[in-house]
């Protein structure tokens, strides 16, 4: 849903055609172009465009307005542009949102940075129980739409696309096995069951610095203890063999005897 203030904003540009369905009214770039136009009526003209729902209609609407973002130095994420033509969930409302702000010079809290745009449906499987989430292959078809293999033949593209959505799909995979251990069987490593002592001599890396104080000042302790030991138990060898009584032992002199024959 768009915030009541970009609603209201919409009415008072008394559009041609009302908006009732946000994702499918502004997917064909007819709408996007005449809010444009009451802004920048030399610039926009309204018989460039069709009010069309095919893949031409839009590509061709998208593309004069593409051009018209580039002149005039608009920073709207591509992301954003493709969603909205391929009806997205929630692609064409930040458009809108992005448009509004760009026109009226207003700030919209609700928006996110380029980099936290996500028009999968990661959102809503998470709301899912674990079993009725989508697999890998569900995962594609569900977040590739129909209309961008007409719009990207390239099949290098699309398998790019395809390659990123398992790539996160895995990555959620691994999330949940991490949340429920016991639900997938998973048990704890020998390294993870085993007890970790900090080694002599070796600064432990942690957040809290009095902790790693007290690690290092045991560990230098027991090292300071191990060498002591070792020299009490070197002296207690010297003096034992100092103090062992000497055993003389008698050695046989050879001597050379002549044969005689």
């Amino acid at each position: 849903m768009l915030p009541r203030e970009v609603l209201k904003w919409l009415q008072s540009l008394d559009l041609s055609l009302p908006v009732r369905n946000t994702r499918r009214d502004f997917s064909n770039g007819y709408l996007i172009a005449e809010i444009f136009s009451w802004y920048y009526p030399q610039e926009i003209q309204m018989h460039s465009f069709d009010n069309g729902t095919s893949i031409e209609t839009k590509t061709g609407n998208w593309s004069i307005i593409k051009r018209f973002f580039q002149r005039q130095e608009y920073v709207i994420p591509k992301e954003e542009i493709e969603g909205t033509i391929h009806c997205k969930p929630g692609a064409s409302q930040l458009l809108v949102q992005r448009i509004y702000a760009i026109l009226t010079n207003r700030k919209i809290s609700t928006l996110p940075d380029e980099d936290e745009i996500d028009f999968s449906d990661r959102q809503y499987q998470e709301t899912l129980p674990f079993h009725a989430r989508s697999t890998a292959t569900q995962s594609i078809k569900n977040n590739i739409a129909n209309s961008e293999f007409v719009t990207d033949p390239d099949r290098i593209l699309c398998g790019h696309k395809a390659r990123e959505i398992i790539k996160v799909h895995f990555k959620n995979r691994l999330e949940e096995r991490r949340q429920a251990p016991d639900r997938f069987g998973i048990k704890a490593s020998i390294c993870e069951r085993s007890p970790r002592k900090p080694a002599c001599g070796i600064e432990v890396a942690d957040d809290d610095d009095d902790d790693v104080n007290d690690e290092n000042d045991e560990a230098q302790e027991v090292s300071r203890m191990n060498v002591n030991t070792a020299q009490n138990f070197m002296q207690n060898q010297g003096e034992d063999e100092s103090s062992a009584p000497e055993i003389n032992v008698k050695q046989h002199t050879y001597q050379n005897i002549g044969h005689v024959y």
